[in-house]
């Protein structure tokens, strides 16, 4: 039962990396300060945001590594990337060194390229200790990654001498070395749990005490999101950042719990009686049924056992999707109308939200709330936070209400061209932070979803390399996007006020509502054609979750 305890703390290590490797989410904390000191254009500065997202595109060497180092290596070769590329441009924005440009854009890609990886790792990871429960563990895990930006605020307020010098050099040196850290923290877990095999069968009543910890994980979850919401991590006290970011660290402590209450657990049935085992069939509250584990236990069973096979076989009536499960290679996914439909929902949806978050900074400078931007940061990474905690939402309310989870991702588009037809109506404060609120909603739903979507509906087996070729809309993505915003952002010098920096670097601002009044009207379209693709893929893709459903209860235990 030793294993039991030890693949929770190996969960809570996953969400200590989560929470502090989303370095991608501040870049709108640091970039105007990147623009002076580099002198350059926003086309230029969106092709730095550009470069970070790039590093998805190579998101599948890290999967390569994995063939052939330990996954700890692979960990500290993602924190050594992280370190070298935020750290250069540290010493670069502090004026210590100097580099050209393409150079600073290589340190941008290195560190993107940083976080793939250790999003790779933090998903082997969930998927090889938590077999049954893994949408529900990848769920939560990729939830904290949405907090990262939050988390940050609060460390750059407490390690800052005052309000002022929480800047743009802080950000970036916290965004070097504090994943550095925190994957030292998660190693040793990690190497224990390396060392065990992992069991070939799976109990029922292990099946039902893991629902209800998850329930219990998901609650410590919700108070970190909801305590990085309602405070302010922009106080003009450092003292006060401090006791914030405390209690922020005390809050990501508390899923320790879950190890220390099995190893209690355990104690109590190895040495006062049996007679209070918790039956799993008596629970009143499990998130995988017998049925469910029966089919989990025929997926190990050699694939040419057609019986056992049989539930997760995929057929296809003119190209539309009858069942789920399939295994897709590269060339049988782009060959599908549901993958197209799929790529232009994330396209159109959570990576739009993506390019909002990296052109937060200019967007509040141009409306004159420059000083609100690090709440607005923390409000946006709070709302991902939720937004991705709530992806879990079709597996805890599957016994009651079913609907596909193509369908939930349809519903979770919809506040965003809501959000940014409100920008276009106005530029006071509470719209910009209530639209901040809906983007940091619905693109986290996306975000924690997708690897559930991509496992459903193009084989669990695949889904390594089949959501890499997903995500490659992220780069490309924040390249158009991006490129389309920082354009009429220099366009509008005649029609809006271009004033010099506040540090008198001879750097022009663009001031006004038509800085990206034209651009929030775009992304408002945009958002609407992925939310009308995600509506199309739910069409499609319905009958196989219906149908997929039906045979779950119907399927007789074997």
């Amino acid at each position: 039962m030793a294993g039991q305890s030890l693949k929770w703390m190996v969960l809570v290590a996953t969400i200590w990396i989560q929470a502090f490797t989303g370095t991608n989410f501040d870049f709108s904390a640091y970039s105007s300060d990147l623009k002076s000191v580099l002198a350059i254009s926003q086309v230029q500065l969106n092709y730095l945001a550009v470069a970070s997202d790039l590093g998805k595109a190579f998101g599948w060497s890290s999967g390569l590594a994995l063939l052939y180092l330990p996954i700890w290596t692979v960990l500290f070769i993602a924190a050594s990337f992280g370190f070298v590329g935020y750290g250069l441009q540290w010493l670069v924005i502090r004026n210590l060194i100097s580099l050209p440009y393409i150079l600073v854009f290589l340190l941008c890609l290195l560190s993107g390229l940083s976080i793939c990886w250790f999003n790779t790792v933090c998903f082997v990871l969930c998927i090889r200790n938590f077999t049954t429960n893994r949408s529900l563990a990848l769920s939560l895990t990729i939830s904290f990654n949405g907090v990262s930006a939050a988390l940050y605020t609060l460390a750059a307020g407490a390690v800052s001498t005052s309000a002022a010098s929480a800047s743009g050099p802080t950000y970036l040196l916290l965004n070097a070395a504090l994943p550095l850290l925190v994957s030292a923290a998660a190693l040793l877990p990690i190497l224990r749990q390396e060392q065990r095999q992992p069991p070939h069968r799976i109990q029922p009543e292990t099946a039902a005490h893991d629902s209800v910890l998850f329930l219990l994980l998901n609650a410590f979850a919700f108070l970190t999101g909801l305590y990085l919401l309602l405070l302010d991590a922009s106080s003009t006290a450092p003292s006060v950042d401090r006791l914030l970011f405390g209690g922020a660290l005390l809050l990501l402590v508390l899923p320790l719990c879950v190890p220390g209450v099995i190893c209690a657990r355990d104690w109590a049935h190895r040495t006062i009686t049996s007679s209070f085992r918790i039956n799993g069939g008596a629970s009143g509250f499990s998130l995988v049924d017998i049925d469910e584990l029966e089919l989990h236990k025929s997926l190990l069973i050699k694939e040419d056992d057609e019986e056992k096979w049989r539930w997760w076989r995929c057929c296809w009536k003119n190209d539309r999707m009858a069942m789920l499960g399939e295994e897709h290679s590269a060339s049988k996914l782009v060959r599908r109308i549901d993958f197209w439909l799929y790529y232009a929902a994330y396209f159109c949806g959570a990576t739009v939200g993506l390019v909002y978050i990296n052109n937060l900074g200019q967007i509040a400078q141009s409306l004159g709330r420059y000083s609100d931007t690090a709440t607005l940061v923390t409000v946006y990474s709070a709302c991902s936070f939720f937004g991705r905690l709530f992806s879990s939402a079709p597996d805890f309310l599957r016994g009651k209400i079913y609907f596909a989870r193509t369908g939930w991702l349809a519903l979770a588009l919809m506040p965003m061209p809501v959000a940014f037809f409100v920008l276009v109506g106005s530029d006071s404060l509470n719209a910009l932070t209530a639209a901040t609120a809906l983007i940091g909603l619905s693109s986290g739903f996306i975000f924690a979803a997708a690897v559930s979507v991509t496992s459903e509906l193009f084989g669990p087996e695949s889904v390594g390399v089949n959501h890499n070729i997903l995500i490659t809309n992220i780069p490309l993505g924040s390249l158009l996007y991006g490129l389309l915003a920082a354009l009429v952002y220099d366009a509008n010098e005649g029609r809006s006020s271009f004033i010099t920096s506040p540090s008198n670097d001879g750097a022009v601002v663009c001031m006004g509502r038509k800085c990206y009044g034209e651009t929030f009207m775009t992304w408002g379209c945009i958002s609407m054609f992925g939310l009308a693709a995600s509506a199309a893929l739910f069409w499609r893709t319905k009958p196989a979750y219906d149908r997929f459903e039906r045979d779950r209860i119907a399927m007789p235990l074997v």
